[in-house]
């Protein structure tokens, strides 16, 4: 028996990196995955985004813990399409229990740019990580309202989310300032939710070990500064996580284990923002 035997879980950004890692573990628990990814790049975010192939890797490996996955390409930035993705899922696999906001971009420019290439990233980055987490928690609250067992939502934040970190250029402002406002939607709707046994938390990840954190431009940036300056240093004595480290939260979260917990900002972290 599994802690999540018989439950559904909804995952945006779900092809590689932490949502791969996140489907595959709540399906090992028992849990039935609808997922969607873009499977497109960005043009202002200057690493490559996930593909088709890699959406379809990811049912295979859900799959292969027998359980089920519906998966689909949905930008998180169109409502319509996201809820559309989601309400299909959900008429399949008959219910939705647990909701995790992963889908996110880090659009930073590590040299100086022009002004227009700013005001871009800016306007992608808060697109994705902000607006993308109102859309998917939007298109989810009615299903888990209706369903009448509860639930579980999880938004991805960040360390970036909980300090004063990010730069000035417009991606990593825009980063920092979608990653604190994801904590102010968590807490209204820990609040709102309460009543109907829906619980709200976020995870707050230090860097892991996904294309965010070692796209070429950011080796070449780490290459340049081997230390990586204090402000990025975890204390515990770990450079970045693995993906399967914030699933493990993601997963302790999304049971009944947690299911007097709502309302948390929770750090998986090495410590990171306990020394800032």
């Amino acid at each position: 028996m599994g802690s999540l035997d018989g439950k559904v879980a909804f995952i945006t950004g779900v092809a590689r990196g932490q949502g791969r890692s996140h489907a595959v573990r709540l399906a090992g628990a028992g849990a039935d995955i609808i997922g969607v990814d873009i499977c497109a790049d960005i043009a202002s975010n200057r690493y490559p985004l996930a593909s088709r192939d890699e959406l379809d890797e990811t049912i295979a490996l859900v799959e292969a813990t027998g359980r089920r996955m519906i998966g689909s390409v949905a930008d998180v930035r169109d409502f319509l399409q996201l809820r559309d993705a989601l309400n299909s899922g959900v008429a399949e696999l008959g219910r939705l229990d647990i909701v995790c906001a992963n889908a996110g971009i880090a659009p930073l420019s590590l040299e100086e740019v022009p002004i227009e290439t700013e005001l871009e990233q800016w306007a992608d980055v808060i697109g994705v990580n902000m607006s993308g987490t109102f859309h998917t928690a939007r298109a989810a609250i009615p299903h888990l309202i209706t369903g009448g067992r509860g639930g579980s939502i999880i938004f991805t934040s960040s360390t970036a989310g909980l300090v004063g970190m990010g730069g000035m250029d417009g991606g990593g402002l825009g980063y920092a300032a979608s990653k604190h406002a994801i904590v102010g939607i968590m807490r209204c709707l820990a609040n709102n939710l309460a009543a109907h046994s829906i619980r709200v938390n976020t995870v707050h990840p230090t860097a892991v070990n996904t294309m965010m954190a070692v796209n070429p431009q950011m080796m070449e940036w780490a290459a340049n500064n081997p230390d990586g300056g204090p402000h990025l240093m975890n204390p515990m004595p770990v450079a970045m996580l693995e993906p399967q480290d914030i699933s493990a939260a993601i997963a302790f979260l999304a049971s009944d284990e947690a299911k007097y917990i709502t309302g948390v900002t929770l750090p998986v972290d090495a410590g990171f923002t306990n020394k800032l």
